[in-house]
């Protein structure tokens, strides 16, 4: 698995340059665009395709080879092979045969852009590119809404503001990032909120590819959305609920107060208040 340069091709790697010249095939998912890094580096090694329309029949096809001793680099079009591609479809038949794999490892755009994005990258969920199906890209918008870790997304430019639509409308006004062009000459991060990014790309055709960074919902915001989802529910209806599963009344009262954010003192108080 190969990593290659995502823009600058200064970012290649000496490592990866000898195994791809070294190696007896190079699996490629666009061999016209690899051919250009090749032609680059001065290296000679045969080339095939495998790519997201091959890899059921081209897959098995590498397998064969590979068990008959050949060794086979696989790169993507830019960066970590495996990473929204279907390299992770040849990692996973290899390992079911038995066969090792190893990486060269590289550029990601993810990883960068969440870099020069200057946002939380603590705790990050890396998502690609939303999925094409209605009912998957629905669930993976829904989880959005309450995410508190920061979110990377891969996103093609004539899709971008329906993204962001989409983003905003699941999430809400989050601050967030797109970066585009990553160490190539024109280079961009732009931070704003969702509906400013919206706004701009709206006004400006956006041109290049790009990931998007949406920051985590804050952790005391989720807490009070979670407080306020209670202000409908009766205290006792809702220490009656608790009950109901079995819970004797003081662990309900201590699981009623932790609901809505007070003292067990507070819950004890007010059912008592009659008495």
């Amino acid at each position: 698995m190969c990593a290659t340069p995502i823009g600058n091709l200064g970012d290649m790697t000496f490592r990866a340059v000898e195994i791809l010249k070294t190696v007896d095939l190079i699996a490629a998912e666009d061999t016209r665009n690899t051919l250009r890094l090749l032609n680059h580096f001065d290296i000679k090694t045969p080339m095939t395709s495998y790519h997201q329309h091959n890899l059921e029949t081209k897959g098995p096809a590498l397998i064969e080879k590979l068990k008959a001793g050949q060794n086979i680099a696989l790169v993507t079009d830019a960066g970590m092979p495996g990473i929204s591609d279907p390299g992770e479809d040849l990692a996973r038949r290899c390992y079911q045969e038995g066969i090792p794999v190893t990486i060269a490892p590289g550029a990601s755009a993810g990883i960068s852009a969440l870099v020069l994005s200057g946002m939380d990258a603590r705790r990050y969920v890396f998502e690609g590119f939303l999925p094409v199906d209605k009912k998957e890209r629905a669930g993976v918008l829904k989880n959005l809404e309450k995410e508190t870790r920061t979110t990377v997304f891969y996103e093609a430019p004539h899709r971008l503001t329906d993204t962001l639509k989409a983003l905003l409308d699941a999430a809400g006004d989050r601050e967030a990032a797109a970066v585009r062009e990553i160490t190539k000459k024109f280079e961009e991060v732009r931070r704003d909120s969702l509906s400013g990014l919206l706004k701009y790309y709206g006004e400006n055709p956006p041109r290049g590819e790009f990931v998007v960074i949406v920051g985590g919902l804050s952790e005391s915001v989720l807490r009070q959305e979670e407080i306020d989802s209670w202000a409908e529910t009766s205290i006792e209806d809702h220490l009656q609920m608790y009950m109901d599963k079995g819970m004797s009344k003081k662990d309900a009262m201590k699981a009623v107060a932790k609901d809505r954010g007070v003292s067990k003192r507070e819950i004890y108080a007010y059912l008592n208040s009659d008495e």
